[in-house]
């Protein structure tokens, strides 16, 4: 069975894409993601996406609409509900292509990540799904963090230390968050 298969980067593709080939379907990977801040980081993790798909002969449909103000106008102010404004950003258009491309199952790299709301994925990828009539395709990927680890550090893949958007970004480097703004006199 054929499997349409929304790929967030490269490493967190590996394990999702082998586990899918032992259970019989057949994925086409799908990147779609405008939420990967800044645009160098993004062309780093589009370009390792396709190098992997290369190596292992998988079948990408490339969405480069790098449509950052439409993720930043989604997520603005959302605080902690940004990430399921950005999971549904992203699922939605991949169960939309999905359907116009004819595929009746869809699933995502998100799922395999120890980082992401593993749950919230879950959920809306089965709304995605059913707004446009498929199947979302659920599998808890994470059982397979180690090994995808381990094969793409054996691969020499480029490993991002963060999720991609500007918050996790600041997140990730802003340890303590203070103000360093001085009042206006």
């Amino acid at each position: 069975m054929k499997i349409f298969f929304h790929i967030c980067c490269a490493p967190c593709a590996i394990y999702p894409y082998y586990r899918m080939k032992e259970e019989g379907l057949e994925p086409t990977g799908y990147f779609y993601n405008p939420n990967i801040h800044p645009y160098l980081e993004y062309r780093k993790r589009l370009d390792t996406t396709n190098n992997f798909a290369q190596r292992v002969g998988l079948d990408m449909v490339i969405c480069d609409d790098y449509d950052l103000e439409g993720f930043l106008c989604r997520v603005m102010g959302k605080g902690a509900l940004r990430c399921e404004q950005c999971y549904r950003m992203r699922l939605d258009a991949a169960a939309e292509a999905a359907g116009k491309k004819g595929f009746r199952l869809f699933t995502t790299s998100l799922l395999y990540s120890k980082h992401q709301q593993h749950d919230m994925i879950k959920g809306v990828g089965r709304e995605m799904a059913a707004d446009r009539g498929i199947e979302f395709h659920y599998d808890d990927f994470r059982r397979g963090w180690r090994e995808g680890i381990l094969e793409s550090k054996a691969m020499g893949l480029y490993r991002q230390q963060y999720c991609g958007c500007i918050y996790s970004e600041r997140d990730r480097y802003l340890k303590e968050r203070t103000s360093h703004c001085s009042p206006v006199r």
